[in-house]
């Protein structure tokens, strides 16, 4: 088999550490995020070592991913909150995995998987409170709350938790958290009005767990900053919150040109030279995960210098500057530690460092270096 182009290497130290900078902000139940395989770490090996460092929880979006983990840690407690109509309930019920039900749908979809699997089905009721995303509305919730109780009563739920997520949590001036958590205290009433009293109440996502205490309540829910990226930069960087990074991709040198100045670079000439520089031929591009948009800006660092890419991504290789003394075979860092940062990175593709992480394709290999906690 051909060896890859490039790899993402995974410091599973670094994750354990944030995990515990993360927990040093709050006394509440940490549910660690792993959805979108772990924003893009490896979601089993991330999960595991989240485990042995103490994480309480594991929630997952996804309902397919959330049966998959299970498959490999049997005994945490996994919170899961997104499928469709139809979806596979008894299956996820008879995983052990706590459900969300946020739509009237959803009510007569688990009743109806908790009869066919013959066990009670662990759930969390979610409510919105400002994202106009999921959860039910104010005007929706005394009906679903009405039915649930009367199912709790029955045997055939166990309304484990309510929660809601936060729209503006990055930025911490806003009032937007505020009103947020007074409608989710509103929701709680509705229920307790209704007879149901869930155990957890968790709304706080990793800005939430930094920058607003008030609402850490239960049971956090910290994903991004456990990857070591900031939920907000431009409040805080990761560095200056003491989160380390997680993932560092890079790849190899393989093909170095002298230019002269006016030379064009890469599709359609969009830079030309403005010196005699070397060039090298990096072989990644946007069928890997780095952004196109980030053209002639997205930094990389060789040998331990800061350099860029000259010209337009390309679909599986990039062209960058070359310092001087490097050549074919030499590492490039794309992000991570050694080189730029993931939110770097995020700020010359117009995007976030959220979506530098998850959109590293998954054919890149993901390498856990031995003596790291869960190698």
């Amino acid at each position: 088999m051909a060896e890859p182009v490039g790899s993402a290497t995974i410091d599973l130290d670094a994750l354990v550490a944030n995990l515990a900078t993360l927990r040093s902000s709050t006394g509440a139940t940490i549910a660690a995020i792993v959805k979108a395989n772990a924003y893009g770490h490896g979601l089993v090996p991330v999960s595991r070592a989240l485990v042995e460092a103490g994480a309480d929880y594991l929630g997952v979006a996804q309902l397919t991913e959330a049966r998959e983990l299970r498959r490999h840690l049997p005994g945490i407690p996994i919170f899961t909150w997104l499928y469709a109509p139809g979806a596979d309930l008894v299956g996820g019920i008879g995983a052990g995995l706590e459900i969300s039900v946020g739509a009237p749908w959803a009510v007569d979809e688990i009743l109806v998987a908790a009869r066919h699997a013959g066990t009670v089905a662990p759930i969390h009721i979610e409510v919105d409170t400002g994202m106009a995303r999921g959860g039910f509305s104010p005007e929706a919730l005394p009906d679903a709350a009405r039915t649930l109780a009367a199912a709790q009563a029955d045997g055939a739920v166990d309304i484990v938790g309510l929660w809601s997520h936060l729209a503006r949590a990055d930025e911490p001036a806003s009032g937007e958290t505020g009103r947020q958590l007074e409608r989710f205290h509103e929701a709680h009433e509705v229920l307790r009005r209704a007879g149901i009293q869930p155990r957890i109440r968790h709304l706080a996502n990793t800005a939430g767990v930094l920058w607003h205490p008030q609402t850490h309540l239960d049971m956090v829910r910290p994903g991004i900053g456990l990857y070591g990226v900031s939920p907000e930069p431009g409040v805080a960087t990761a560095a200056e919150l003491g989160l380390r990074p997680v993932m560092t991709l890079s790849s190899t040198v393989v093909a170095v040109r002298e230019a002269a100045p006016g030379t064009g670079v890469s599709y359609g000439h969009t830079e030309r030279t403005q010196r005699s520089m070397m060039l090298g031929t990096v072989p990644l591009g946007y069928a890997d995960g780095i952004p196109r948009s980030a053209s002639s800006r997205g930094p990389v660092s060789v040998g331990g210098v800061r350099t860029r890419i000259i010209g337009r991504v390309c679909m599986d290789q990039v062209v960058i500057e070359l310092p001087v003394g490097t050549g074919p075979g030499d590492e490039v860092i794309f992000f991570g530690a050694g080189g730029p940062t993931a939110d770097e990175w995020a700020a010359a593709a117009g995007t976030i460092g959220y979506e530098m992480t998850t959109r590293i394709g998954r054919h890149i290999p993901r390498r856990y270096p031995p003596g790291t906690v869960g190698s």
